[in-house]
């Protein structure tokens, strides 16, 4: 198994950096480049909800991203210790309707929902854990015959 953690501010700034620590930990298991970006977009998705929403006003809370790889399952966690949030509790959003007529919000909740294998929250203590998870699948080029 191999997991690696990075623990940054709640700031969009700090999005360059959590990206690249994802890249290096990509490059470094050699998976396979295209089945990196539905952990990018999610990255991003759950990182941004975490720095506009879960900071009151004046506070940046701590966030942790771990990466852990075990027989080619990837589970990234996002950690903050904002207030109580649990992303997965708000209703689906309703993608037949107009992009006009759909409230703001819950679109990339719904999102990383699609593209992960499996995605659960918990309160640990006085953080919240988003757990995602996704099965990586090597090419048939790079699987050894037996």
């Amino acid at each position: 198994m191999t997991e690696q953690r990075l623990a940054v501010p709640s700031d969009a700034e700090q999005l360059p950096a959590l990206t690249r620590f994802l890249q290096e930990f990509w490059s470094a298991a050699r998976l396979p480049p295209a089945q990196a970006l539905p952990f990018e977009l999610a990255l991003e998705e759950v990182f941004m909800n975490v720095v506009q929403h879960g900071s009151p006003a004046g506070t940046a809370p701590r966030v942790e991203v771990s990466l852990s790889l075990r027989d080619l399952k990837l589970t990234m966690t996002v950690e903050d210790d904002g207030p109580e949030f649990d992303p997965l509790a708000a209703p689906p959003p309703d993608v037949t309707a107009s992009l006009t007529a759909r409230p703001v919000g819950g679109q990339g909740v719904f999102l990383v929902r699609q593209m992960m294998d499996a995605v659960s929250y918990q309160r640990v203590g006085a953080r919240n854990q988003l757990r995602m998870t996704k099965e990586i699948t090597r090419s048939s080029r790079n699987r050894s015959r037996g």
